[in-house]
């Protein structure tokens, strides 16, 4: 096959030169059809020798991240809608303003509850700074211990820290003189604890003093002297002493906002100051003091009574001062714990926790009677007292029976 095709030549023997012209000196007659033309050489770019390859012109490739895309690349789905702050929440849109989210921080409740424990413990702690410590036991030769904890209580008469004011807005009067309206005997251990009321007209031994009235060993020789009176009495050895006065317990009751009290008749009387009817009522310091201290309003018993409204009085503080409100209300913890403070006095041994102790079993006695008596002279029954003395130094309190552990102190059958 001829070559001619590739280079230009006409079939019938004619030559193109470089230029694209015709030789044969045949310009201007018609071209054959079936001649293949040459491409025209574009400017700048030179014409390829016979031996040489055609090099195609290349295209630039698409640059990384271009809007433009192949057509079957497939487009990335869309991020997923935010959850936070109100966008989104459950597939469905929340509409209105996107207001924060509370951050609740546990750790947060941990350091209050802290704090706060820590306030229960410093509150009693610095009170008892406050408190007035006394050498209450007396020297020589004493009962040997015995099993369980006995506190002696004693409600002073004494005026002292009491205005002109005071103390004729709670009928105390004007003496300078120290004496005791109550005296109980608390015993703690093994068994039911049992809270003992002593009239204060018992008829006892009181050493360097002969027989007399029980409360004259206080006027006489104060605590010490009291205290080896009742030790001598009964053979049991006291272990704590507490004391306190007229106006401390005024501002105990009125801390704790009153109590109730449940007389069983109408009361009235003018020495105490006191004048309720029958039934239970509330009553603010005031009033529960002159119902701790009335002797001449119970036609029966007389002063014996004055016991069991002592006893009644101290259990319906002792809830008041234990119940939970008064934990939670930081006012009235603080002014119950200096109110108790400013009116105690105890003995140089007992300590702030052992005080504790001691209120949480004045308030839960299991047995709250008077000590055995024979008659409203206030004699000591001989043969019940003595058994009643032996079970608390056995500290065997589980075996004392309503035949010993009566309202009156009397034996059941008198009352």
């Amino acid at each position: 096959m001829s070559d001619d095709w590739l280079y230009g030549r006409s079939p019938r023997g004619g030559k193109s030169g470089r230029d694209g012209g015709r030789q044969d000196g045949d310009a201007g007659s018609h071209a054959d059809p079936d001649a293949t033309r040459p491409v025209p050489r574009q400017s700048g770019s030179r014409e390829p020798g016979p031996d040489e390859t055609r090099v195609m012109p290349t295209v630039a490739r698409q640059q990384r991240g271009s809007a433009a895309r192949s057509p079957r690349e497939t487009p990335a789905p869309p991020p997923p809608p935010s959850r936070a702050g109100g966008g989104f929440l459950g597939g469905v849109r929340r509409w209105g303003p996107r207001w924060p989210r509370p951050r609740f921080r546990l750790r947060y409740l941990w350091l209050l509850l802290l704090l706060w424990l820590v306030y229960l413990v410093a509150v009693p702690v610095f009170a008892w700074n406050n408190v007035s410590q006394v050498n209450a036991f007396p020297s020589g030769h004493r009962p040997a211990d015995t099993p369980g904890t006995n506190y002696l209580i004693v409600g002073s008469d004494s005026r002292k820290g009491l205005t002109a004011a005071q103390r004729k807005q709670l009928h105390t009067g004007n003496d300078s003189g120290q004496r005791t309206d109550t005296i109980m005997l608390l015993h703690d251990g093994s068994g039911p604890s049992l809270l003992m009321s002593i009239p204060r007209d018992s008829l006892v031994a009181i050493p360097g003093h002969g027989t007399t009235k029980i409360n004259a060993a206080f006027a006489y020789g104060g605590p010490k002297l009291l205290i080896r009176t009742i030790e001598q009495l009964t053979g049991i050895r006291i272990d704590h002493y507490v004391e306190i006065g007229f106006g401390g317990f005024v501002n105990v009751v009125d801390s704790v906002g009153g109590i109730t009290i449940c007389p069983k008749h109408n009361m009235d009387d003018k020495l105490a100051n006191l004048h309720v009817k029958k039934g239970c009522q509330h009553a603010d310091g005031r009033v529960a003091l002159a119902y701790a201290r009335s002797r001449h309003a119970d036609p029966k018993l007389g002063d014996v009574a004055r016991g069991g409204q002592q006893r009644e009085v101290v259990n319906a503080v002792g809830h008041k001062a234990l119940s939970p409100w008064t934990f939670v209300n930081p006012f009235r913890y603080w002014s119950l714990n200096m109110s108790a403070a400013d009116s105690l006095q105890v003995d140089q041994d007992l300590s702030v926790f052992g005080m504790g102790r001691f209120a949480w079993g004045l308030t839960h006695a299991d047995l709250n009677c008077v000590v055995p008596i024979s008659n409203l002279s206030v004699q000591l029954d001989p043969t019940r007292s003595k058994q009643m003395f032996k079970l608390i130094r056995d500290d065997d309190t589980s075996a004392v029976d309503k035949r010993l552990c009566t309202r009156s102190g009397l034996p059941p059958s008198a009352g």
